[in-house]
């Protein structure tokens, strides 16, 4: 899905935490730092997507009393869903070393798609670019045909200090596939109606809704069939209908494949269902 550039979300009532542009050292995090890594195996015990994100252009809806937002802008969709979290697990990595892979943007974005989307085929991150506390990792996975990309995943640093942990906060959006509807940090409801634009011949689209801590999806719309040759891609839509705690932060993902591996491209968008 198009990484949305980002739909910004209102300022108040919501918790807003600083990313490790505050604090954050080291030559990862570096301002202005980009940093090329060639791909990697997938993160072992692993836990664990914004598209060409211009970066957010001005609110446009009022954020939820139960929004927490990344940056003032930034949905928080996984690992951790608040500031809270960040912190717990902080403490319990300078009490034992717990989890580290957290200060790994690759294998935090590995394990955001094998484990939290299920896409277990996926498990290369081919491609990683850090800039400041954004990250954008290229997933995907060796096919008979040779290596591929499914998605770019985005991910930023959250909260403050040199041990803040990466959280995956979108996709960008591609030429071969986007998810543009609904607006990044729109508040939904359900049904949900979804969409974007498609290349490809004979694609079919699943689209999820998801949230951290749920076994599986919340709701989901399958096989929905679209495709084109057009440079620009051909327009799909769908509505899937989901059950989700009011006040949570959703992560909306669509994925299409079935010629050479179950899931070869998807994207993401990140939501809230209001109080």
């Amino acid at each position: 899905m198009k990484a949305l550039a980002v739909r910004a979300v209102p300022l108040l009532a919501v918790t807003v935490v600083a990313l490790a542009g505050c604090g954050v050292t080291g030559p990862a995090s570096r301002a202005g730092a980009t940093v090329t890594v060639t791909a990697s195996p997938p993160p072992a015990g692993g836990t664990p997507t914004t598209r060409p994100f211009p970066d957010p252009s001005p609110p446009r809806t009022p954020p939820t009393p139960g929004d927490v937002l990344i940056a003032g802008h930034y949905q928080p969709l996984w690992p951790f869903s608040s500031p809270q979290e960040v912190a717990t697990w902080q403490r319990a990595y300078h009490e034992d070393g717990a989890e580290p892979w957290h200060l790994d943007p690759k294998r935090t974005a590995i394990a955001f798609t094998r484990d939290f989307l299920g896409f277990t085929e996926i498990d290369l991150a081919i491609k990683t670019r850090i800039d400041g506390s954004h990250a954008r990792v290229h997933v995907g996975m060796d096919g008979q045909e040779g290596r591929f990309e499914a998605a770019v995943v985005h991910l930023m640093k959250y909260g403050p200090g040199k041990d803040a942990p990466w959280e995956v906060v979108g996709t960008d959006d591609t030429k071969a596939f986007t998810l543009t509807k609904p607006a990044y940090g729109a508040a939904v409801g359900s049904p949900l109606a979804v969409g974007g634009r498609i290349r490809g011949v004979d694609e079919s689209i699943t689209v999820e809704v998801r949230h951290p801590g749920s076994k599986g999806p919340l709701g989901k719309r399958c096989c929905v069939p679209a495709g084109g040759v057009a440079e620009a891609g051909e327009p799909w839509s769908a509505r899937v209908s989901f059950t989700a705690k009011p006040g949570s932060t959703l992560t909306i993902v669509a994925h299409t494949g079935g010629h050479v591996a179950t899931v070869e491209r998807f994207a993401i968008t990140g939501v809230t269902l209001p109080l």
